[in-house]
């Protein structure tokens, strides 16, 4: 009874939060490519989360080890088969890139061939010869390979970039550009050393060469891209960032990257003054911001941000960084804040006086702060802004190892010792121990709570059914009263509920 009547539950209020919310979002519905209802893709991803981890709970033993409650990787890993049916993980996405199809109904392309000779004619059985192809292609690996690129690799839309099953290393030129494309995943490969290079012809289909300026180095840049999802990189020590996205590029979802040795690791929007980022929409949830980590995670320029069961262990400068007014929603994640007095503030307005800043949007609900960090809000707060996002009342962060435990590349070290090693170039960093403070609107509930377990307890719930259930009549209840009273009577909902 438990399990059909709380997603029946769950299913009843996102239906009718979206009766209002046009109405409660401030939204330029002309730019394209804009999700209509930002807060509800927020919803979603916390409804996937709670979803997964209550499928958890009712499993074997046996079961629980492959199911760990992350809602992407329990989609597709607990199958025997899934190296037959790769495809699969093109329904698992989650958030504002959800819709990437990647290369989902094409066909299979094996690389065969670690080389990178002739950029502006590529080699079969390269990965750049894969890339460049008109068609929808999953590609994937014969073997462990270090590709090394002379320059960016120019991606072209519906494509997959699969390195499950083989360890993949992508460096050199570059690296990776998605421009002026749509419908990219790219999934367990590692990332790194990326450097400056162009100034020369290269393919970006079978049928276009084009001359190529020097690319800035970052390791994957999206430039007027959309439909995007990357999951389970790791990414390091590149010349500029380590993931870009500008020039409005939108509906993108960064999940389960392990993000390492690096100084400004994600830049979301181009200029303060570029107006179409101001629909850039980006999730990023269950990564794990590692050691030797300066700034930028991300630094965001207008658009709508959710940032959410996210681990971050380092930061010398800040995490989160903003200007011109960007929508910043921070919940359920870990901020772990340095040794250093002057950097415990999580939150960083770029180049912004306090008196221009304090109506922007930035809200933290549920994050748990370590080691003295603290997140410094502003704007609407619980306002009509955050309506559909915040209908929940968030706990503490207990999950979030349960949630990260796999983030990065699959079969690289997990403990907080954790540093990457790559031929030419050998480092590591330290994480900053510390006591728990959860003065910024985190809990250290145990209850259990399913509607609350995005942000979770250390212990295993395993709440009675009944309580459970009178405690989602009470929220419906509080939500019908509140939101939505003149709609429909409080019988008639109760009839709906039994």
């Amino acid at each position: 009874m438990f399990p059909t009547t709380c997603i029946l539950l769950i299913c009843l209020l996102s239906s009718l939060s979206h009766l209002t919310i046009a109405s409660s979002l401030n939204l330029n519905l002309t730019l394209p490519h804009q999700h209509p209802y930002p807060e509800a893709v927020a919803q979603e991803v916390q409804r996937r989360v709670n979803a997964s981890l209550s499928r958890r709970e009712m499993l074997s033993v046996k079961d629980q080890q492959c199911a760990v409650g992350n809602p992407i990787d329990d989609c597709w890993r607990c199958g025997s088969n899934w190296a037959n049916n790769r495809q699969k993980l093109a329904d698992c996405g989650i958030g504002f890139g959800q819709d990437a199809m990647g290369g989902k109904g094409g066909q299979i392309y094996i690389v065969t061939d670690s080389s990178d000779r002739d950029p502006a004619n590529p080699t079969p059985g390269t990965l750049r010869h894969a890339v460049i192809q008109t068609e929808p292609l999953w590609i994937i690996f014969s073997a462990d390979m270090t590709i090394k690129l002379k320059v960016e690799l120019i991606v072209n839309s519906f494509k997959t970039i699969d390195g499950r099953g083989f360890s993949v290393h992508v460096t050199g030129g570059g690296c990776i550009t998605l421009q002026y494309v749509s419908n990219i995943i790219i999934h367990n490969i590692h990332v790194h050393h990326c450097k400056p290079a162009g100034n020369t012809n290269i393919a970006s289909s079978p049928t276009h060469v084009g001359w190529r300026g020097k690319s800035d180095g970052d390791g994957i840049s999206l430039f007027s891209a959309r439909k995007i999802w990357i999951d389970h990189c790791s990414l390091s020590y590149c010349a500029d960032g380590l993931i870009d996205a500008i020039m409005g590029s939108t509906g993108i979802t960064i999940s389960n990257n392990y993000f390492a040795h690096h100084d400004e690791v994600m830049l979301l929007g181009h200029a303060d003054n570029y107006l179409p980022d101001s629909g850039m929409q980006v999730t990023i949830a269950f990564n794990h911001f590692g050691e030797a980590l300066v700034q930028r995670m991300p630094r965001c320029r207008r658009g709508y941000i959710h940032v959410v069961n996210n681990d971050f262990t380092q930061w010398e400068m800040y995490a989160i960084g903003g200007s011109a007014n960007p929508t910043i929603n921070s919940q359920g994640n870990r901020y772990t804040a340095p040794a250093d007095q002057n950097a415990k503030e999580v939150t960083k307005r770029v180049d912004t006086n306090e008196g221009d800043w304090a109506d922007w949007n930035w809200r933290t609900e549920g994050d748990i702060m370590v080691n003295g960090a603290f997140f410094v809000p502003s704007g609407a707060g619980m306002s009509t802004q955050y309506a559909r996002a915040s209908s929940i009342e968030p706990k503490s962060v207990g999950l979030i190892d349960r949630l990260t435990v796999t983030a990065g590349v699959f079969g690289d070290p997990r403990d907080s010792s954790r540093s990457e090693s790559y031929p030419g170039y050998s480092g590591s960093g330290t994480t900053t121990g510390g006591t728990t403070n959860t003065g910024s609107g985190g809990s250290s509930g145990g209850d259990g709570d399913y509607f609350g377990m995005i942000f979770g307890s250390n212990a295993q719930p395993s709440p009675p059914s009944n309580a459970i259930l009178l405690s989602l009549l009470i929220i419906l209840i509080l939500y019908v009263t509140t939101n939505h009273g003149g709609l429909l009577s409080l019988p008639l909902f109760l009839t709906l509920l039994l």
